[in-house]
C-alpha cells in the first residue's frame, strides 16, 4: 500500500476550494467586475481578468475589455506560472518569453498578447486557485506602485470570495444545527426507552418474587442502555467543545502520534503502522491528539475483511503548509460520500454492518483542524482504502 501523491492532494485542494466558492457557473459578480476594471485602470492596460484554474480548464469569472470565456488549461498562460513562487509575474513582451511565446494567446491562434502581468490568488488556507491578470497587445512595463496595487486587488478578490462563502456557510450551519439536535434527540430515545422498560420490568419482577437470574438480565439491559446514552452525551459534549479554545504551543506531531498509538494499542495490536518522521507545528497537543485518535479508531473499525490492516502516517511541506496523511487499506469511502462523512451524526449504509459508531469522529477532526487554520479531506488509497489528509500552517 502506498499513500496518495502530494501533487494529487494539491490539485484536489484547488478543485475543492474553487468548488466551495461557487462562482464558476454564475454570471460575473458586480464586485469582481469592478476590481478587474480598477486593475486595468491602475496598470494602464486595455484588458484584465480574474482566472480560476481547475485541473482541466481556465474560467474567466470576471473580465474587462473582452468577453469572459472558458479555455483549456493547457492553453492558459496563467496555468503555466501557477506553481512559481514569484508573484506578481510581469512580462513586458510575452512573445520573447520562453514560457509564453508558443502559447495560443500569444501566437494569434486565440489572441495577440504582448504585455502580461498576473498576481496569484491565494486563499486563507494557502491554496493557489488562480490569478488576477492584466494584459495588452502592446509591450509595456509596470511601476513599483502598480505591482503593489495588483497584489492588493488580488487579496481583495479572495476577501470577497471568502465573505460570500462564510455567508452561505452560516446559513447552512444553522440548518445543520437544527438537524443535528433532532438526530441526537432521536438516538437518545432508543436507549432511554430500553432503560425505562427494563426498570419497569424489574419493578414488576421484584413484586412478583421472580428468580434472581431474570432480574440480573434486566439490570444488565438497563446498564447497557445507560452506558450507550452516556457515551453519546460524552461525544456530543466533546464535539461542542473542540476547536473553540486552543492552548497553542510548539507540538511534536511525532510525540502526539506515539501517544495516540499507545492509547489505541489494544485495537491495533495486530496492525502494521508505518510512521514517517513528522514535523513540529504550532497547535494544541490535546486536540491534535484527538484527531489522530479518531483517525486510528476509524481505520481499526473499518478494516477490509480480506486483508490485514495496514496504516501509513506521513507528512510533507507544501509552500506555506504541512500536509499530513493517515492512509489505510480498509474498506474505503465512495468518492461521492467523502464530503458528507464530515457532517455530524452521518453514518454510511455501506459501513453499518462493519462497525457502528456515533458518527461524530470525523466532524470532531474537522472542527479541530479548522480551528488550527487548516483543512481536512479524504482521498482513496491506491489499491483500496481511505487516506485522510489535513493541512496545518508550516
Amino acid at each position: 500500500m502506498t499513500g496518495v501523491r502530494m501533487a494529487d492532494i494539491d490539485g484536489q485542494q484547488r478543485a475543492e476550494e474553487i468548488e466551495r466558492y461557487d462562482v464558476l457557473h454564475h454570471p460575473p459578480r458586480s464586485e469582481l467586475v469592478a476590481i478587474v476594471e480598477l486593475a486595468a485602470q491602475i496598470c494602464g492596460t486595455s484588458m484584465a481578468t480574474i482566472n480560476l484554474i481547475t485541473d482541466i480548464e481556465q474560467h474567466q469569472v470576471a473580465a474587462h475589455g473582452f468577453p469572459a470565456d472558458v479555455c483549456r488549461r493547457e492553453d492558459s498562460m496563467c496555468a503555466a506560472i501557477l506553481h512559481e513562487k514569484q508573484t506578481p509575474i510581469v512580462v513586458a513582451d510575452a512573445s520573447l518569453d520562453a514560457r509564453f511565446r508558443d502559447n495560443p494567446f500569444v501566437t494569434g491562434v486565440i489572441g495577440n498578447v504582448r504585455f502580461y502581468a498576473s498576481h496569484k490568488l491565494v486563499t486563507f488556507q494557502g491554496v493557489t486557485i488562480g490569478t488576477l491578470c492584466v494584459f495588452d497587445e502592446q509591450p509595456r512595463h509596470l511601476e513599483k506602485h502598480q505591482h503593489e496595487a495588483l497584489g492588493t486587488l488580488a487579496e481583495r478578490i479572495v476577501d470577497i470570495l471568502e465573505l460570500s462563502l462564510r455567508s452561505r456557510q452560516l446559513a447552512r450551519s444553522n440548518e445543520r444545527l437544527s438537524d443535528f439536535a433532532g438526530r441526537v434527540s432521536h438516538d437518545l430515545k432508543s436507549p432511554l426507552s430500553s432503560v425505562a422498560l427494563s426498570l419497569g420490568l424489574i419493578k414488576e419482577q421484584l413484586a412478583a418474587g421472580a428468580p434472581g437470574d431474570d432480574i440480573a438480565r434486566l439490570l444488565e439491559r438497563a446498564i447497557s442502555g445507560s452506558e450507550r446514552m452516556a457515551n453519546l452525551i460524552d461525544e456530543v459534549l466533546a464535539f461542542s467543545a473542540v476547536g473553540g479554545r486552543l492552548e497553542m504551543q510548539r507540538v511534536s506531531l511525532d510525540r502526539v502520534v506515539d501517544e495516540a498509538l499507545a492509547d489505541a494499542d489494544s485495537r491495533l495490536a495486530d496492525v502494521v503502522v508505518d510512521k514517517a518522521p513528522l514535523p513540529d507545528v504550532e497547535g494544541d497537543p490535546g486536540q491534535l491528539r484527538s484527531v489522530f485518535q479518531n483517525l486510528l479508531d476509524n481505520a481499526s473499525k473499518y478494516r477490509h475483511p480480506e486483508r490485514p490492516l495496514r496504516i501509513e502516517i506521513s507528512a510533507e511541506v507544501r509552500e506555506t503548509r504541512w500536509v499530513v496523511c493517515v492512509a489505510d487499506n480498509g474498506v474505503g469511502i465512495p468518492a461521492a460520500e467523502r464530503e458528507r462523512v464530515f457532517e455530524a451524526r452521518v453514518r454510511l449504509e455501506a459501513t453499518e454492518s462493519i462497525a457502528r459508531g456515533m458518527g461524530i469522529g470525523l466532524s470532531t477532526c474537522q472542527r479541530v483542524i479548522q480551528a488550527h487554520g487548516g483543512r481536512i479531506g479524504i482521498a482513496g488509497t491506491p489499491g483500496g482504502g481511505t487516506t485522510v489528509w489535513f493541512t496545518l500552517p508550516a
